[in-house]
């Protein structure tokens, strides 16, 4: 089993997220070196916290371009959170500020009378998707993407009406949610992803 490389944006939980994989057999490394993560067999990038704390992290350490190479040429690739909101081109959170544009969608703000943050388990349901199952997952969010953009598979769960719980496509996996810290379900989950990579790794 290769390593994997986990992106710290800054505002990222990446010790449950080292922890998780370590489970798996994995060695996570965290590494900021542009031509590492361009290179890397496996990349994560995890998030918590805020759009434009994160998106400027990106920026400040040059990956920017390296991570939507590596998205649009479907290699594994893995974002969690705040990580899946990036990937869109922008969000309500922190209007003005540009996300990594690979899906070419707005996150915007849940509505309705709902309590927001969204915090704990909610069921996901896959939609499109070889790597996800049905099941329940742990979230901890105020914005969500509200439709499936053209070109992926992922999941969808209700919260005051659907949503995108996950995006995929080729090795590339999305999560709303924090497999990392969604039990059995979210190990089972992150197993797949790494053996998905192994599968199309060059």
């Amino acid at each position: 089993m290769q390593d994997v490389l986990v992106v710290p944006t800054g505002t990222a939980n990446v010790a449950s997220v080292c922890a998780a994989f370590e489970r798996l057999g994995t060695r996570p490394q965290l590494v900021t070196d542009r031509k590492k993560v361009e290179r890397a067999t496996r990349v994560v990038l995890p998030g918590v916290g805020t759009f434009a704390a994160a998106a400027e992290r990106i920026d400040a350490l040059g990956l920017r371009d390296v991570l939507v190479e590596r998205v649009q040429a479907q290699r594994a690739t893995l974002a969690i959170c705040l990580g899946m909101q990036l990937f869109c081109s922008a969000s309500d959170e922190s209007p003005g500020v540009t996300g990594l544009g690979v899906v070419p969608e707005r996150v915007a703000s849940f509505v309705g009378d709902l309590r927001v943050p969204q915090v704990g388990w909610n069921r996901v349901q896959p939609l499109g998707s070889e790597l996800l199952e049905p099941g329940y997952a742990y979230f901890v969010n105020s914005y969500r993407l509200a439709q499936m953009p053209a070109g992926w598979g992922g999941a969808m769960t209700e919260y005051g009406g659907e949503f995108v719980s996950a995006l995929e496509r080729g090795a590339v996996l999305a999560c709303q949610f924090h497999p990392e810290i969604s039990g059995d379900y979210g190990q089972a989950l992150l197993d797949r992803w790494l053996r998905r990579s192994e599968e199309v790794a060059p």
